[in-house]
């Protein structure tokens, strides 16, 4: 039975967000329609508000597999505040359903812009890339709609959202990881995971760092067996001043291939940029013991050397 609530939008929402808890989609759907109502009747613009109500309204009709109200209502939400994560992963999901993969994998593509550790969106980009790849063959990517540019404001909007709604991204990031590495990557991902590696590495040679970046964590999906691809991926960390991710591409470059000397340098150059001179200095070291005569890491050494002094 529904709860009785009183006419307030606020009220009428947090009541539909408890029977969406208890599994009452249907029920939760008419609250979130009535705050709507009221919300609109009162004639007064807020967006954010009327937004939410869309996207929790099409979480419902996801749920009850009626795709195309819920793809109406994140649009509805999309309009009144764009580039908002969840009902862009909400229409994500139901363009999968309807097999529309063209337009799923925009979605997730746009979310991946926002925030690139959103687990869901790096799975669905996952499961998309294989669909069209095998529908649409290896020229897929030119069959795709635009993607559309997100701008910095959308992703400091979601940045500066309170931690409570990253909290579930970061555990779904840390479960998503641990089952892509631990899949064994079969031939069609490895050569898959190949190609989109040299996108990556083309990308980089036209300076278009962020983008490689998106190529190479795809690639990592298909397999996360190839150190090479941490290590170009780490590059691009540099470049980007995005340090701590650079040492951790290289960390896990190095567990793939303890020889990797590219890794070796690039963890040396972000550990320095971070000012962590002992850890820089020892990977130096272990790099020329491998390659006693490698002149960027001797200079690399003396920088080093001359900052702790």
């Amino acid at each position: 039975m529904a709860p009785k609530v009183s006419e307030s939008v606020e009220q009428l929402r947090a009541a539909g967000n408890q029977n969406f808890r208890n599994g009452q989609y249907g029920e939760a759907s008419a609250l979130y329609e009535r705050a709507l109502r009221l919300l609109q009747a009162r004639g007064s613009a807020d967006p954010e508000e009327e937004s939410v109500l869309y996207s929790n309204r099409a979480a419902c009709y996801l749920k009850d597999g009626n795709c195309t109200d819920c793809i109406k209502d994140c649009t509805s939400a999309l309009a009144l505040v764009p580039f908002s994560i969840k009902p862009l992963l909400r229409r994500a999901s139901a363009y999968e359903a309807l097999e529309k993969y063209t337009l799923a994998y925009v979605d997730y593509k746009t979310v991946l812009q926002i925030d690139n550790s959103v687990a869901s969106a790096l799975e669905g980009i996952n499961r998309i890339t294989r669909a069209l790849m095998d529908s649409l063959g290896p020229e897929w990517r030119l069959k795709l709609p635009p993607i559309p540019v997100v701008p910095v404001s959308a992703q400091k909007r979601w940045n500066s959202l309170p931690s409570e709604n990253h909290k579930e991204t970061a555990k779904n990031k840390s479960k998503e990881t641990t089952a892509t590495k631990s899949r064994v990557p079969s031939a069609g991902d490895m050569e898959r995971a190949k190609v989109l590696k040299e996108e990556g590495n083309e990308l980089v040679k036209k300076g278009n760092h962020k983008k490689a970046i998106e190529k190479y964590s795809e690639s990592l999906l298909f397999s996360s067996l190839e150190s090479a691809t941490y290590s170009n991926r780490a590059l691009c960390h540099l470049v980007l001043k995005q340090y701590k991710e650079a040492v951790k591409d290289c960390t896990e470059a190095l567990k793939l291939d303890g020889k990797n000397v590219k890794a070796f340098y690039r963890r040396a150059q972000a550990y320095k940029a971070l000012k962590d001179y002992k850890s820089s200095l020892a990977d130096i070291s272990s790099l020329l013991q491998i390659e006693p005569r490698n002149g960027p890491a001797q200079k690399l050494r003396q920088e080093v050397n001359q900052n702790m002094n």
